[in-house]
């Protein structure tokens, strides 16, 4: 009879879903939003011009997609992938244009014909941040120890991915940076001082 009891025991928690409620809900925008991200980068292949932002997407495409069956294969296993996260590098150097320049004004696209690299690769970053902030939430509700990780390891990337293309979007002068006079910059810089981090009393 003990035996018996030991039996359903181990049949029950077997059977138990190692996930909770919300954040599969959360798991399944996240997943989502890489889905749409690498359809859309289906879409975009035939319209980008610049062979420099076909080999930022060709990279971030192959790296999304691991990424995506990761989170698959931890999702239906509720353990540890078969593929761990990997780490994303992007090739691009951290160097930032500041200031604006004149350009003519920006109106939304009426066809496909007109789609060009300024418009698909500012897609491409708005996507990756839809993505962190998606996995980021997902991490952060997860009751599942292991999907929570693959979750909060992957945010890094998407932040270099999306980073990435900030940085090509930039040099590209797609993405201008303003900056403050410099006694505003000066001025909000040193407005915090650093605090003793002892123990305190």
């Amino acid at each position: 009879m003990l035996e018996q009891n030991n039996q359903q025991q181990t049949t029950q928690s077997m059977n138990q879903q190692p996930f909770g409620g919300h954040e599969l809900f959360d798991a399944d925008e996240a997943i989502g939003a890489v889905v749409g991200t690498l359809e859309h980068f289906v879409l975009y292949q035939e319209h980008v011009q610049d062979p420099e932002l076909t080999t930022i997407m060709d990279r971030q495409k192959s790296f999304l997609t691991q990424m995506y069956n990761t989170i698959i294969n931890t999702l239906t296993s509720g353990q540890d992938p078969a593929v761990p996260t990997q780490v994303y590098k992007m090739e691009l150097n951290n160097q930032t244009t500041y200031g604006l320049s004149p350009s003519a004004p920006k109106t939304p696209i009426q066809s496909a014909s007109e789609l060009n690299d300024e418009c698909i690769s500012s897609a491409i970053l708005g996507h990756l941040k839809g993505i962190s902030t998606h996995f980021t939430t997902s991490a952060l509700e997860a009751t599942n120890p292991v999907l929570r990780r693959v979750f909060a390891d992957s945010i890094p990337n998407t932040i270099e991915m999306a980073y990435e293309m900030y940085l090509y979007q930039n040099k590209h002068q797609y993405y201008q940076v303003p900056q403050l006079q410099q006694q505003d910059m000066q001025t909000i810089r040193q407005s915090y001082a650093t605090v003793h981090s002892g123990p305190s009393h």
